[in-house]
């Protein structure tokens, strides 16, 4: 008996001593974070691999609580209030879920954070339910994927696919409002972003006057940013002042190619050329 119990100890502390294996996760958790309006989203998901298996109906049944991914929950972050698949979000961290069927997935917003499985789910805590059609693809993703695409200053796509599915849900959110209220706010102050709110009066189509305007302002204040003339230059082609715009965008390319940038040597060429 005595020896059962040495035996017993040592086998313990042998155990307790052995090095931990590390191997390579089957389902590998990926973090996504996309820049998006004036803060951004991120997606933290785990990709399994079809790995020659029936996907849709069968690995991940039609009609039940699926966690999009595998091992842990699936989470999702909006930094700003959204717009998601057309319903109004908060902004804040969601589990992200999916019910899918075979021509048509309930997408899921929920405050839950842990669902793993169907009975975890409580749908009392879901924040929107949309409807999404997938479409078919040609070809198979194997590792099951979801990334963001189309992206605008003021929307994208969240694209959630896995072998030949493909599912697109349109992301929105509402920037103009604050931009220009920060403007507002910033008028008549010395570190006014003169460059900053004429590019974006520019590439919105706002007070164009104005945003050349400011533009002359940010040209006194660093006479040698080539990509400041540049932009006053597609300002004033669209402000319709053709001589004005090649006069400015030969100035640019004269700093630009002093600075060593040929990239905004051609792209003042190009803007010439549009505006003969």
């Amino acid at each position: 008996m005595k020896k059962f119990f040495l035996l017993a100890a040592f086998t313990g502390f042998a155990c307790a001593g052995m090095a931990q294996l590390k191997t390579p996760a089957p389902s590998p958790l990926q973090t996504v974070k996309q820049e998006f309006g004036l803060s951004s989203i991120e997606l933290s998901y785990s990709r399994p691999a079809v790995k020659g298996r029936t996907i849709w109906g069968d690995l991940v049944p039609y009609g039940k609580v699926w966690r999009t991914g595998a091992n842990g929950a699936t989470t999702i972050t909006f930094g700003d209030d959204v717009i998601f698949g057309g319903q109004k979000v908060p902004a804040g961290k969601y589990g992200l879920l999916t019910i899918p069927e075979a021509y048509q997935w309930t997408v899921i917003i929920t405050k839950q954070l842990d669902v793993t499985s169907p009975a975890a789910y409580k749908q009392d805590q879901d924040v929107i339910r949309i409807k999404v059609n997938p479409i078919d693809l040609d070809f198979s993703l194997e590792s099951f994927t979801m990334l963001f695409d189309n992206i605008t200053g003021n929307s994208l796509n969240l694209m959630i696919g896995w072998d030949r599915k493909l599912a697109v849900i349109p992301v929105t959110t509402e920037v103009d409002a604050k931009i220009n209220a920060q403007i507002e706010s910033l008028k008549g102050k010395e570190n006014f972003p003169y460059y900053n709110a004429a590019v974006y009066y520019l590439e919105k189509g706002k007070d164009l006057n104005t945003a050349l305007t400011w533009f002359d302002k940010a040209a006194q204040q660093n006479p040698e940013a080539f990509w400041v003339l540049h932009q006053k230059a597609k300002c004033e082609a669209k402000l319709g002042k053709k001589k004005e715009a090649i006069a400015t965008a030969n100035k640019s390319i004269e700093l630009a190619t002093k600075a060593k940038n040929d990239d905004y040597v051609t792209l003042n060429k190009k803007l010439i050329e549009s505006v003969k």
